[in-house]
């Protein structure tokens, strides 16, 4: 089975400021701490762009794992997709979108996935999807609040 998910984050800054944090590796290890999320292959730091990729290495359920994603879509500043290449789910895709509102920018992470094992691993989809969710809260205050930081210097 396949989930699909929304997540909506609203950032007091435009929409290009919300884009470049979230494809901000060091940004985004640093909202991973406390799974020892690490880039170690790809992209390792600063910003991931079009056609790239990364190779994460992290600790989720106890269970140590890589998993390697491409930037396959890049239209700065409303939107781009990350889509796994290797790893631990049977499918994952993560379309980020950024629209403009008065004020600033509400950002969309719409995710699918399917975890790996087939019926066996649609038992877990549940468990999976929640704890997904907690992940994308915590990266996106972390994006939030570098987003408004940048926005803050500028003016």
């Amino acid at each position: 089975m396949t989930v699909e998910f929304e997540c909506a984050t609203r950032i007091a800054a435009p929409p290009a400021a919300a884009f470049d944090a979230s494809c901000d590796i060091d940004l985004h290890l640093e909202s991973m701490r406390s799974s020892g999320e690490r880039a170690i292959a790809g992209v390792t730091s600063g910003r991931i762009g079009p056609g790239e990729q990364v190779t994460w290495r992290a600790r989720h359920f106890g269970v140590r794992f890589r998993m390697t994603s491409r930037i396959t879509a890049y239209e700065r500043p409303s939107r781009f997709v990350d889509e796994q290449l290797r790893g631990p789910f049977a499918l994952f895709r993560h379309e980020h979108r950024f629209e403009s509102l008065e004020g600033g920018t509400l950002m969309r992470d719409h995710v699918v996935f399917r975890a790996p094992f087939g019926p066996l691993g649609r038992l877990v989809e549940p468990v999976l999807r929640r704890h997904l969710l907690r992940l994308f809260d915590e990266r996106n205050r972390h994006v939030a609040a570098a987003a408004e930081r940048a926005a803050a210097d500028l003016d």
